[in-house]
């Protein structure tokens, strides 16, 4: 049965192979396996983050309605309690979206390429690597633990509310003195921490836009790619480092792109690093080996 070739080349990257286009262009698909490895562990992600996420919502509304709401110079638990499970709720949320920004990454990188060689010299390279995910994570624990210094620096505000009841005047002074005098040190944590989560939610922002988003580098003598345990650094000055793993390609297309990067970078006079050629041995012992299975 004869196919057209741009059905055929949609069925090559449906399965995870390498394609030649027309134009000479060499595209690299993300695996099948890791395609599908990727798409359950986001989903598993989203679900628990939005679970956790409407707990602390329903949470929320129940306190909120359980004590009054009347203005106060100091600080009340109930309201620092509030704002902790606000800001959980709100953060699981943002970390749900990028895990879903980074989901059709992967999408795009399965079914449009993850690593494209255009026109001899340049290269077109994803990081789609499943260390983006704990890297979300890592952020939104960051962001929250800047904001649980933010509140430890309000807990002497909070101590403001219990030393003016207590039985004794002379306490209720020399007590409420201390809390003041701590809240004022305790201030200047807060601000600190309160300045480090605004820059948290930009960077997360920039990371968001960023993550598993193209990246293209012309291949010259100024380039240098890194290979350790299987994972490409591609650098080149004044611009972004790329992560390239390669345990996301199939077997055989490892192969072939460890074939393609030494010619080109050959070909451009760039820095290659010599550490690599057993790694690349081994995998091009393991692809001929898998090409005899089939």
């Amino acid at each position: 049965m004869m196919i057209q070739l741009p059905n055929l080349m949609l069925l090559l990257s449906l399965r995870g192979y390498m394609v030649d286009t027309p134009t000479n262009d060499n595209v690299f698909y993300l695996s099948h396996t890791s395609y599908k490895r990727t798409r359950l562990l986001v989903w598993i992600l989203v679900v628990a983050s939005l679970t956790i996420a409407i707990a602390c919502a329903v949470l929320s509304v129940r306190l909120w309605s359980s004590y009054t709401h009347r203005f106060t110079p100091y600080l009340k638990w109930q309201d620092a309690l509030l704002a902790t499970w606000c800001y959980v709720s709100l953060i699981l949320i943002g970390a749900s979206i990028m895990v879903v920004r980074f989901y059709y990454a992967v999408r795009a990188g399965f079914y449009q390429g993850m690593f494209i060689q255009r026109g001899g010299s340049t290269l077109i390279v994803r990081d789609l690597s499943s260390k983006n995910l704990s890297g979300i994570y890592w952020a939104i624990g960051t962001t929250l633990s800047c904001f649980i210094a933010a509140l430890v620096g309000l807990i002497p505000e909070i101590l403001i509310g219990w030393t003016i009841h207590l039985p004794h005047p002379i306490l209720v002074v020399i007590c409420t003195a201390v809390a003041i005098l701590l809240s004022l040190a305790g201030l200047v944590v807060t601000l600190v921490a309160t300045s480090f989560i605004f820059i948290g939610w930009m960077g997360c922002f920039s990371y968001c836009r960023k993550i598993g988003a193209p990246q293209t580098y012309q291949i010259d003598r100024h380039t240098t790619m890194l290979l350790d345990d299987l994972v490409l650094s591609i650098t080149q000055p004044h611009q972004q480092e790329s992560v390239f793993d390669l345990n996301l390609l199939d077997l055989k297309d490892q192969h072939h792109l460890f074939s393609f990067l030494y010619k080109c970078c050959f070909d451009a006079g760039c820095a290659w690093n010599s550490d690599s050629a057993t790694e690349i041995e081994t995998v091009q012992r393991e692809a001929d080996y898998f090409t005899m299975l089939i």
